[in-house]
């Protein structure tokens, strides 16, 4: 990545702290930030692999990622966008469609107030998106499938 964008500088696990004052944010380490000297062009992606289960605190990690993104995009980033993976069907079928399960099972959009699904704070905890991010589920093969949401 670094040989493809040799412009630009390629970080990982970046805290936000490094890029603006503000850092009152659902999250403190961007995974990948890209950026050039003069920091007029900053670009940010969270990625996500889950590989075990934990389907809906899963799901509720990816609406976090994206409020994330939300918020750094809001600090100046000229792009950022979230990125997941999955080898588990029940991240995007099952018999479940209702709460955190309809935005990645049927509605493959998430808006508004996503509550936090499971443990103490369930339904109390909650995520406020600014905006709608709607996105596709894309095939890699039989099992294995990402989304790419965008926050431009």
């Amino acid at each position: 990545m670094r040989n493809a964008l040799s412009y630009y500088k390629v970080q990982f696990e970046r805290n936000i702290s490094f890029f603006t004052p503000d850092t009152h944010t659902i999250k403190k380490e961007i995974d990948i930030t890209i950026f050039n000297e003069e920091m007029n062009e900053k670009y940010a992606i969270e990625l996500k692999f889950p590989t075990n289960g934990q389907y809906p605190e899963q799901m509720y990690s990816f609406v976090k990622d994206v409020k994330f993104m939300e918020e750094v995009k809001d600090r100046g980033f000229t792009k950022t966008a979230a990125v997941v993976f999955v080898s588990d069907k029940l991240f995007y079928e099952g018999k479940l469609t209702k709460g955190i399960y309809k935005h990645f099972r049927n509605e493959f959009s998430l808006y508004g107030d996503v509550f936090k699904p499971t443990g103490m704070n369930k339904n109390v905890e909650f995520v406020t998106l600014s905006k709608k991010h709607e996105f596709t589920w894309e095939s890699l093969d039989d099992q294995r499938k990402y989304y790419i949401i965008e926050i431009s």
